[in-house]
């Protein structure tokens, strides 16, 4: 029997998933509590040790389902990718009576104390965080966001969740220059997938979060011939643990380790330059 993939199923010889029963063997199995993010960013770790890997991460507002506390670690699941690993408890809280209704689209933004641009900055968020807003104000001309939490958000940098960004590409163009990051999926730092999830999901479209699952199941096969001139914008370029996206004839985005960055390039420099290490291109596919 085939086990299901470990990192979007939350199983352990002592402990699993209430879900996952008659699939896996388990001591005991339980239900997931639901939590939510309340830090900017939350690192989710491969290992119960905070000396473990990077394996992705979570923005304030997210929700989770926590399966064990242990040592101010929590083993959760992602609710929005189902992926499964440790973070800090502390960066945990109750969900909310009232449901997010925004999300931050600019890349980065502040919460303020109050609604006022001068006055104490409180945290800074990324794109992807969500927020409740309850009212508007304006203060010198600037419209501001009063949040449920108590702070203020800049008016411009939020949008509806009912109203995901047209261009998912566009959204992944904003974040060039970000900081290349391995496991990282916030507008602090970023890894090749985290960039495809993360704007994929500022449109409304669901992403898997790991290249692999992405180069396995994100929308159709796309045979661009030897010369690669039929690839359009939106389309991904995969190769062994890594991938692009097309942004127009010949150019490409990505967040990548050779420019420690998300950067553009063109594609066919981006082949012969990984080429000499790590091969050709494993696939295509048009989302």
């Amino acid at each position: 029997m085939t086990l299901p993939d470990k990192r979007l199923h939350a199983y352990r010889s002592d402990l699993a998933d209430v879900r996952l029963k008659g699939r896996v063997e388990a001591d005991r199995f339980v239900a997931g509590t639901p939590m939510c993010i309340i830090r900017p960013v939350l690192d989710m770790l491969a290992g119960p040790s905070r000396q473990s890997g990077l394996n992705t991460q979570i923005v304030r507002g997210a929700s989770v389902a926590v399966f064990e506390e242990k040592d101010g670690l929590a083993w959760v699941q992602a609710g929005d990718d189902g992926y499964v690993g440790y973070v800090e408890a502390e960066g945990l809280g109750a969900v909310e009576a009232r449901a997010s209704t925004h999300v931050v689209h600019a890349p980065r933004t502040f919460l303020y104390a109050e609604p006022d641009m001068k006055k104490h900055r409180v945290e800074t968020l990324s794109i992807g965080s969500r927020v409740d807003v309850v009212g508007e104000t304006e203060t010198r001309g600037t419209r501001y966001a009063l949040l449920s939490s108590g702070e203020a958000a800049i008016a411009a940098h939020l949008r509806p969740l009912s109203e995901p960004a047209s261009d998912w590409v566009g959204v992944a163009e904003t974040l060039e220059h970000t900081p290349y990051l391995w496991g990282g999926a916030s507008a602090f730092g970023i890894d090749c997938s985290g960039l495809v999830q993360l704007a994929m999901r500022m449109a409304g479209r669901s992403a898997p979060r790991d290249s692999d699952m992405q180069a396995a199941g994100i929308g159709s096969v796309v045979e661009p011939g030897a010369d690669l001139a039929s690839l359009e914008r939106g389309d991904l370029v995969f190769w062994k643990g890594h991938v692009a996206i097309v942004t127009g004839p010949d150019r490409i985005i990505h967040a990548n380790g050779h420019t420690m960055s998300v950067a553009r390039e063109s594609l066919s420099g981006a082949v012969a330059r990984i080429g000499y290490l790590y091969g050709q291109p494993t696939g295509f596919r048009r989302p």
